[in-house]
Formats: structure tokens, C-alpha cells, sequence
């Protein structure tokens, strides 16, 4: 009953750190491990010690699997020769500048270790700068590849994390034997999570039933991260794979409800397990800095400087001369230009560390080498790239001036374009209905609507003065007559004639109708 408690105790904690970490406009995930780190020294608390088995099996795979799922992969395809630079070569070549910095550092740490101290560190978290980039009208590619690295870079991180680990247990590290180990384990995942994937497609087609598919979804990724885990191989691929593959044919095979409500569940599944493992791992420190005392504090200070640092600067040893020589050479050519300093400077910014890192530190075997000072660093480090990056990335963008200005018809024209392009497939659906015998009438009906809606979205991609005024005033009346209807259901319900059922009912197509027209033309 203590732990129930404690969880619930959490969960609350979470919500109000939420509130204060929205109204003071700094990022959540700083708020929590700071507020994690207070808690640990108030007396008397039970002490919340987390498996470290439990870590990466329960925390990651929907986290990973809600990344894979909202990829776009059009957009992954066309940018991945960047992607792959930072997420994959960005974070080899972190990883192993971690380690060497550590292991001059502590010379009594194991070679192994200190590759497995990089491999927690190397993987920027795109949650950590999501809140900033979705406030802001970025350049799509910068977006683009930010969010593909980090559906890429855990994976290619908790290999070398992996293979470090084993080398650890073995008692050596043999760099062609790790090679050869990265690519069997990541190929691997990839054939296990493909498989998952079928399987749960499948399983949808015949399901037909809201409830059971957002179950099964949740239940996929763990059964992919198990299943590959189970076979020695990565599961972490084996979960980004899965997604993928489900995001990719979430249009074919889920139905409208399933879409809608599975979204508010995965919403909520992802802010209960961010907010759970960025407090967890502030409530830990007391208990590790008290393990560390032979260090002094200025010992841990040092390092904790020396390391973060270290990680920053990586990033930005890594992405200019990778992304920006070989199209300058291209370029030289005739056949491309370099891309532009200030997304550059973006991108190596834009590297906070987070969730992914944390599971991975708190996973260490209990047994493992200076396991409390590799923990201690890593939320140094943590800690240190959300302060530091994510509260000043924002100023950053701007004072660089790669913030879009608005469209003048307030949104996007390719947006707009492909909303008239369904909005005249609707039409010509419905004319081709307007001939028959039973359907005819019906159709004649809608036509004057959907021929207005479609004239009017050709309007807006067209552009013109009015265009965006005239956007505003049609949903504002549509709003307006949803809100009275609204209120003629609960007065009907309030006088006895309406059940609790049907006002549910009733007022969720309501709720369907508003939610469309607020992210629609309307």
C-alpha cells in the first residue's frame, strides 16, 4: 500500500510541477529533476528505489514506439543522409569523446564503462526541445531532422550501450568484435520489430473494436522490445520498427474513433512515463551522492563541469565539419550549396539530453563499475544541457532569425492545397450520387454545401485579401451554432428528457465537430 501511495503521491506532484513549470515558461522536464532532487532531502519520505531490469523494459518502448508512430516518413526518407550523420555518427563519435574525457579523468575506470557513460549521454531527446519547436514556425527541414535523429539515435546509442556492457561482463573490449556486434544486434531488432509489426497489423484488421486495437498498440511495443530482448538482439530498433511500420498504416487500418481516441491515450501514456522517470531520478540522488562520499565535492563538481561541457561541445565538433564539407565540396561542383550557418548552430544547440538517457543510467547492472558516479554524471550532465540549452534555445532561434513569419491567410499553403484537394474529392463523390434513383435527392442536398467548401478552400489556396477573414468568420459562426447545441442538450438533460447515455453520446459528436473545425478551415 506504501508504494501505491507513493506512486500516487507522484502523479500529483507531476501535475503541479506541470502547472508551475507552464507558468514560469521554463521547460517541464528541468522542473522535474529539480523538484526530484529537493524531494530526496525532505525527512522522513519512503525511499523509492527503481530496478534497475524495470528501467529500459517498462519506460521505453511506448515512449519509443509514440516517436516511431508520429514519424513522417516521406520526410525521413528525403533527409536521411542527414539523420543518419547525427544519428548514428553523431552519436559514435559522442560516445567514445565521452569515454575518452571520462577515462582521463578517472583513470581507475574501466575502459567499458566509460564507453557505456558516453553511449547514456550521446542520444539528444526530442521531447526536451518539442515544447520549443512546436511554439515556433521553424524551418520544416530543421524540424524534420531533429526528429528523426532522435527516433534513430536511441537505438544506435543503447547498441553501444549494450555492447559496452557485455565487454564490461567479459572483461575485454574488442573494437571489430563491438563493429561486428552493433550491426547483428541492430539488424536484428529490425527483423524482430518487422515481424511484431505484421503481426499486430493483422491483429487490427479482424479486431474491428476502439477498445482492444488502443490496448493492443500499448501492447505492442513491449511485445516487440521483449521479444527482440529475448533473442539477445536490440529492442530498441525492434520498437522503433514496429512504430514505424504501425504510424505508416495507421490510415488504412484504424478506424476514425480508434485514431481519435488512441491519440488522448498515448498523450497521456507519454506524460505519466516522462514525468515518473525524470522525478525518479532526482529522488535517487540523495542515495547516490551519499555512495559517493569518499569523492569530495569539488571532485564531483569538476567532473560533472568537465563531462558536461565535454558533451556539448561534441555535438558541434561533429556537426559542422559532417553536414557542412561534404556539400561545400558538392557545391564546389555546381551541384549543391553548404547549408546555412544558422541551422547549423540550431542543430548542435539542440541537444538536450533526457528521458532516454535517464533509463538507460538507472538500468546499469547494480554490480557495474563506478555505477553511482556514472549515474550522478549523466544527471549532471542531464541537468546541466536542459538548463543551459533548453531554456535558451528559443532566444537562440529567433535571435537568429529562422522563426517563418505567419502566412498572411493564416495557414500553410500546402496545408491548404491539400485540404481543397480532398475537399474536391468529397464533391465529386457525392455528384457522382446525384443520378441515382435512392441516393440522388441525398446527394443534391449536400452538393450546395460541399461545393461551397470547396470554392471556398480553393479561395484560400488561391490567396487573396479576404481569404483569411473570411476563414475566421465561417468557423466562428460554425463554433457558435455547435455551442448552441450544446446548450439545448443540457437543458433538455437537466429537465428529465435526456439520459446520461445519449447526452454522452450526443455531446461527443459534438466535441468531434469542434476539435475538427478548431485545427480545420472550418
Amino acid at each position: 500500500m506504501e508504494t501505491v501511495e507513493a506512486v500516487l503521491a507522484l502523479m500529483a506532484a507531476c501535475v503541479a510541477l506541470a502547472v508551475l513549470a507552464r507558468f514560469a515558461g521554463l521547460p517541464y522536464a528541468v522542473v522535474l529533476i529539480l523538484a526530484g532532487s529537493v524531494i530526496a532531502f525532505i525527512p522522513g519520505l519512503p525511499q523509492i528505489a527503481l530496478d534497475p531490469a524495470l528501467a529500459l523494459a517498462f519506460f521505453l518502448p511506448p515512449l519509443l514506439q509514440a516517436s516511431a508512430y508520429r514519424t513522417d516518413w516521406p520526410a525521413f526518407l528525403r533527409n536521411i543522409r542527414a539523420i543518419l550523420l547525427l544519428a548514428v555518427g553523431c552519436v559514435i563519435f559522442t560516445a567514445f569523446l565521452i569515454g575518452l574525457v571520462a577515462r582521463l579523468l578517472i583513470p581507475e575506470m574501466p575502459w567499458a564503462a566509460a564507453i557505456a557513460l558516453g553511449a547514456i549521454l550521446a542520444p539528444p531527446d526530442a521531447v526536451a526541445a518539442a515544447a520549443v519547436l512546436q511554439r515556433l514556425n521553424l524551418p520544416r527541414r530543421i524540424v524534420t531532422v531533429l526528429e528523426g535523429e532522435s527516433l534513430v539515435n536511441d537505438a544506435s546509442a543503447l547498441v553501444i550501450y549494450r555492447v559496452a556492457i557485455a565487454a564490461m561482463a567479459a572483461g575485454s573490449f574488442v573494437p571489430l568484435e563491438a563493429v561486428g556486434s552493433f550491426f547483428l544486434l541492430g539488424l536484428g531488432g529490425i527483423a524482430v520489430g518487422w515481424a511484431v509489426g505484421r503481426a499486430t497489423l493483422w491483429a487490427f484488421v479482424r479486431l474491428r473494436d476502439t477498445l482492444l486495437e488502443t490496448a493492443l498498440s500499448f501492447l505492442a511495443g513491449y511485445a516487440a522490445f521483449l521479444a527482440a530482448e529475448m533473442a539477445h538482439l536490440s529492442g530498441v530498433m525492434a520498437v522503433v520498427t514496429a512504430g514505424i511500420m504501425l504510424g505508416r498504416a495507421q490510415h488504412r487500418v484504424f478506424s476514425a474513433r480508434t485514431r481519435l481516441e488512441s491519440r488522448a491515450v498515448w498523450q497521456f501514456i507519454e506524460f505519466v512515463l516522462t514525468s515518473l522517470i525524470f522525478i525518479l531520478i532526482g529522488l535517487e540522488l540523495n542515495d547516490i551522492l551519499e555512495r559517493l562520499g569518499n569523492r569530495s565535492v569539488w571532485q564531483l563538481a569538476g567532473l560533472a563541469v568537465a563531462v558536461s561541457l565535454a558533451l556539448i561541445v561534441s555535438r558541434f565538433m561533429w556537426v559542422f565539419p559532417a553536414l557542412w564539407l561534404p556539400r561545400l565540396i558538392r557545391s564546389l561542383a555546381g551541384r549543391a550549396s553548404p547549408p546555412p550557418v544558422a541551422h547549423m548552430v540550431i542543430l548542435s544547440w539542440a541537444g538536450m539530453r533526457g528521458v532516454v538517457s535517464l533509463a538507460a543510467a538507472l538500468a546499469l547492472p547494480l554490480g557495474f563499475p563506478e555505477r553511482d558516479l556514472i549515474i550522478f554524471l549523466a544527471f549532471c550532465a542531464i541537468l546541466a544541457t536542459l538548463v543551459l540549452q533548453g531554456t535558451t534555445l528559443e532566444w537562440m532561434i529567433k535571435r537568429l532569425g529562422l522563426v517563418q513569419p505567419p502566412h498572411p491567410n493564416g495557414i500553410d499553403p500546402e496545408e491548404a492545397r491539400a485540404r481543397h484537394i480532398a475537399a474536391q474529392a468529397m464533391l465529386e463523390a457525392i455528384r457522382k450520387r446525384a443520378s441515382d434513383v435512392l441516393y440522388g435527392p441525398i446527394a443534391s442536398d449536400l452538393l450546395a454545401e460541399h461545393a461551397d467548401r470547396a470554392a471556398h478552400l480553393e479561395r484560400v489556396t488561391q490567396g487573396g485579401g479576404a481569404a483569411a477573414a473570411e476563414r475566421a468568420a465561417r468557423r466562428a459562426v460554425r463554433l457558435e451554432a455547435i455551442d448552441a447545441a450544446r446548450a439545448a442538450i443540457l437543458v433538455l438533460q437537466a429537465q428529465g428528457e435526456l439520459t446520461e447515455e445519449l447526452l454522452t453520446k450526443l455531446g461527443q459528436e459534438l466535441d468531434f465537430e469542434e476539435n475538427r473545425l478548431r485545427n480545420a478551415l472550418g
